[in-house]
């Protein structure tokens, strides 16, 4: 068995209790922070049953490494080798744990109970075996539920912890060191009444017309593109803080098709009424009504594209449609782009390709399709 003269060499301060150096007490450093633990050997000083008891700061550094600390006292030939190998393992784990370099005090713990007892544990989601990542629901006035991801740094509440959530604005909460989550809660149901109206625009939209994208819409989604016709559609892009003004607009089809639709936006802009409803506002400058879940299939809508023979490529829908009035076949962009690119007679200017329709062979053009994500 190594001498204590050994260890104190190769680990700076760890030295024996008792006269049988049967239990070592002390200190491991690695990347110059100090941890603190206590090895119990058994009477005849063999490793393989010895008992490492660790300060708190190291059981939580150890996570998911315990099978190799007890494997390195299986095999080492004595205390000074499994010290040294020990503190490998430790430069492993701190590597891989960043977040361990930054172990919140106990008192960060005490703290956390007393605010979630404040705020109420029934809001209460989600907590991390770590103890610093919560999810905190929350209930706007129209009962829609929405989810606040908080964050904890090891300095809480002195320090602010970082907040996200499924809104479409910035969430900028403010902080101090004497907030706590129950005003973090408080400030998160301020900013979810303020966007009530904004939600209650896009799910008049998604309840009474055929949205095409996004599919499965977010609450921090602004964009819906709504069905118009087969191969007609429109994307609005709705403010978030002027939901009731005219979104952005961008009409997606056939140009024959399209070209009346947008002349008829541009001539009734002014008709625009901030008082009625985007839908109903929508309808009126356009001069039609949106086919609904009521009245049509959605599958009227949802046309393949002409190559790949699909529906959804990735997330992409066909947005791209032959000008012909006689062929009108929709495709995906990335799939007309590649088609294009492949044919000898098609030209290249810039990012727009141009060619013949695969399906009719009249002039067709596409601009480059952006990477998928």
């Amino acid at each position: 068995m190594a001498n204590v003269s050994s260890l104190v060499n190769e680990s700076p301060i760890l030295l024996p209790l008792n006269k049988d150096k049967t239990m070592y007490d002390g200190f491991v450093t690695v990347q110059e922070r100090d941890f603190r633990l206590r090895i119990g050997l058994p009477s005849d000083l063999q490793l393989k049953r010895a008992k490492l008891h660790c300060c708190w700061q190291l059981k939580h550094l150890l996570r998911g490494y315990q099978h190799i600390v007890k494997q390195r006292l299986q095999h080492s030939d004595n205390l000074v080798s499994f010290i040294l190998e020990f503190k490998t393992v430790l430069e492993v784990a701190l590597r891989g744990r960043p977040e361990s370099l930054s172990i919140p005090p106990p008192q960060y713990y005490s703290q956390l109970i007393t605010e979630m007892e404040m705020l109420g544990w029934d809001k209460l989601l989600f907590i991390d075996s770590e103890f610093r990542t919560l999810r905190l629901k929350a209930g706007d006035s129209s009962e829609r539920e929405h989810i606040l991801t908080v964050k904890l740094k090891a300095k809480h509440p002195e320090e602010s912890p970082e907040c996200s959530a499924d809104v479409p604005v910035p969430l900028d909460m403010a902080w101090t060191p004497q907030s706590t989550l129950e005003k973090l809660h408080s400030q998160f149901m301020l900013v979810l009444e303020s966007l009530a109206e904004f939600w209650e625009v896009l799910d008049e939209i998604d309840r009474r017309t055929w949205v095409l994208e996004p599919e499965r819409p977010s609450r921090a989604d602004t964009m819906r593109r709504i069905a118009i016709g087969s191969n007609v559609s429109i994307r609005v892009d709705v403010n978030p803080r002027h939901p009731k003004m005219l979104p952005e607009c961008c009409l997606l089809g056939a140009e024959h098709v399209v070209t009346p639709l947008r002349n008829k936006l541009n001539a009734n802009m002014h008709m625009w009424n901030p008082g009625s409803s985007v839908l109903h506002n929508l309808q009126d400058v356009l001069e039609i009504e949106f086919p609904s879940p009521a009245t049509h299939e959605k599958s009227s809508f949802s046309a393949e594209c002409g190559i790949c023979y699909a529906y959804r490529l990735e997330t992409a829908i066909p947005d791209q449609v032959c000008n012909d009035p006689r062929c009108g076949q929709p495709f995906h962009q990335a799939c007309l782009y590649e088609w294009l690119r492949a044919l000898p007679s098609s030209r290249q200017s810039f990012s727009v390709v141009f060619g013949e329709c695969p399906y009719c062979s009249k002039p067709i053009t596409v601009k480059m399709a952006a990477p998928l994500s």
